[in-house]
This record gives structure tokens, sequence and C-alpha cells, in this order.
């Protein structure tokens, strides 16, 4: 019997779903795009939960893309260093290489932004 992938899923339900807590580490800056969008990213920074071989907690940083009203919300609200919380999705591109190669690079869209701590000033 061959089972074709289309209806192997039907019904099923798929789940794209990033979500995470750390540091602004850079402040985002609005762009704009050919056709009048807003962009921003954002550079965010976490520690793992667990010590290396050295006895050090290490981090990951993770660049976020914003668009349109929460890029400006964010940008308007950021502080370096302030613990904010993403919740997105994992969006694929992938492109040819010179060497024939396909690869693929992932990029983090932000859908939103929680805001841990707030501004000293507010």
């Amino acid at each position: 019997m061959i089972v074709s992938l289309d209806n192997a899923c039907r019904g099923c339900n798929m789940l794209n779903q990033f979500i995470v807590v750390g540091k602004i580490q850079e402040l985002p800056v609005i762009r704009e795009t050919s056709n009048g969008n807003k962009i921003s990213t954002l550079l965010l920074e976490v520690d793992r939960n667990f010590k290396n071989s050295d006895g050090l907690y290490e981090r990951d940083t993770f660049q976020i893309t914003l668009w349109k009203g929460i890029a400006e919300s964010t940008v308007h609200l950021a502080e370096i260093g302030s613990l904010i919380a993403v919740k997105g999705r994992v969006q694929s591109n992938a492109y040819e290489g010179k060497d024939g190669v396909q690869y693929y690079n992932y990029e983090i869209i932000a859908e939103k932004v929680s805001f841990l701590t707030q501004k000293e000033n507010q």
C-alpha cells in the first residue's frame, strides 16, 4: 500500500511555535521596507540552565524579527537588560548557494512581546 504524504496528515494539527524569555542585548531600531512596512530586529540574550564543563553558564543570543505595530511598541519600550518574553514562529528560507547546494536559514518572527520589567522612568 502506498500512502501519500498529503493524505497522511489530513486532520493533524501542526505547530510552529517559539517561546523565549531573555534580556534585551541591543536596542532595536525601526526601519521601513520598500512598501512602507515597519520592521526591526531585536537581540535577546538567554542564559542556559546548566553549566558547561568549566562550571560556567553559557548564553544563547537570538535575533528576533519584529513587524509593524509590534516593532514600533517594542522599540518605544525597550531598554538594554529589560527582561521580555517573546512568542512567535520560526520561518525557514531556502536558497541555492554558488556551489549548487540548497541551504536554509531560519528567522524567528515575533507575534507577541511581553515586557516583564518596566522602564525606570514609567
